[in-house]
C-alpha cells in the first residue's frame, strides 16, 4: 500500500503491512474486544477456513466446521458453504451471523428477480447483488464486529463453465482462474495450491475425486497449523462440508464419499 493513497493521519498508524483488518486495527478502529469504557465487551464468534477449486466438472467448494471465539470452540458443526439457487453458492468465513443474513438476502433477491422477471439475474447482477451486500455490510466491519468476506462459485450455462470470485471488505469482486481461500487457515493452503498447480497436475484437470482428495488434505494441512480450523475428527464423526457446483446444479457430498477419499487419499497416502 502506498503513502500516498492515505490520508496523512493514517500515516502514522501503519508500517503499510498486512491485510485490510490489520490496517483497521493499527488505525484505532474496531471493537477492543474484552475490555471495558467506551469499547464494547464482544466475544464475536468467527468462521475460519474456505476454500474452492475449479476441476473439470466446475467448482468445489470447500469448509471447515469450526467456528471460533478468539481461542474458544463454539462450535463444531458449522456449515459455510451455503447454497443460494440452483447453480450458485456462497462460502462465508468471518462473522457467520452477517454471513448467513447475506446469504439469505442473496437467495431471496436471486428468487424474487426469476419469479418476477420470468428468468434468471445475469451473471453480472448476481456479482452485483452481493458486492452491493458485503459493501453494506462495511460500516460493521469497520467496527471489527462484522467482517465477512465470501467466496462466490457459480456455473455459467451461457459459457458453459464453473466461475469462481473472492470479494474484499469493501465488496470488490476479483475471478479467480483456478482456486481461492479465505479465513485463518488460508495462510497456510494457498502456497500449496499454488505450487499443484503450478508444477504438478492441474486443478482444472481434476475430476470429482481428485479435486475433493486436494481440498480434504488441504484443510488437513489447515487444521495441523491453524488452532481455528477443524479438519477430519474421527472421535467425533465430523467431516468438512464440500459443495460441487456444475452444470447440474449443486450436489453436496455425502459423508460416506467424503469418508472413503479421505481414508484412501489422505491418511492413506501418509509417508511412514
Amino acid at each position: 500500500m502506498d503513502k500516498l493513497t492515505l490520508p496523512p493521519s493514517l500515516w502514522q498508524h501503519t508500517d503499510f503491512q498486512g491485510d485490510f483488518l490489520t490496517l483497521l486495527g493499527a488505525a484505532g478502529h474496531g471493537v477492543q474486544l474484552g475490555e471495558t469504557g467506551d469499547s464494547a465487551n464482544i466475544t464475536q464468534v468467527e468462521a475460519t477456513t474456505v476454500l474452492a477449486i475449479r476441476y473439470a466438472d466446475g467448482v468445489l467448494v470447500a469448509g471447515d466446521r469450526r467456528a471460533t471465539a478468539g481461542n474458544t470452540i463454539m462450535y463444531d458443526r458449522a456449515d459455510k458453504v451455503i447454497d443460494v439457487d440452483d447453480h450458485s453458492v456462497m462460502a462465508i468465513s468471518g462473522s457467520p451471523a452477517l454471513a448467513y443474513e447475506m446469504a439469505r438476502v442473496l437467495e431471496y433477491s436471486f428468487r424474487y428477480y426469476r419469479r418476477s422477471q420470468l428468468q434468471e439475474l445475469s451473471m453480472e447482477g448476481k456479482l452485483r447483488t452481493l458486492s452491493r451486500l458485503v459493501r453494506d455490510n462495511l460500516g460493521m466491519a469497520l467496527q471489527g464486529i462484522g467482517v465477512v468476506l465470501p467466496l462466490f462459485a457459480t456455473y455459467d450455462l451461457a459459457d458453459d463453465e464453473g466461475r469462481l470470485y473472492f470479494y474484499d471488505a469493501l465488496g470488490t469482486q476479483f475471478e479467480m482462474a483456478e482456486f481461492a481461500v479465505a479465513g485463518s487457515g488460508s495462510v497456510w493452503i494457498r502456497g500449496a495450491l499454488y505450487y499443484q498447480n503450478r508444477w504438478q497436475r492441474r486443478l482444472i484437470d481434476s475430476d470429482l475425486r481428485e479435486a475433493t482428495a486436494t481440498t480434504l488434505r488441504m484443510l488437513e494441512a489447515a487444521a495441523h497449523y491453524d488452532a481455528a480450523t477443524g479438519g477430519v475428527r474421527e472421535q467425533t464423526a465430523i467431516v468438512p462440508t464440500l459443495k460441487a457446483v456444475t452444470r447440474d446444479g449443486v450436489q453436496t457430498l455425502e459423508e460416506g464419499y467424503l469418508r472413503e477419499v479421505y481414508t484412501d487419499a489422505v491418511e492413506g497416502s501418509d509417508v511412514r
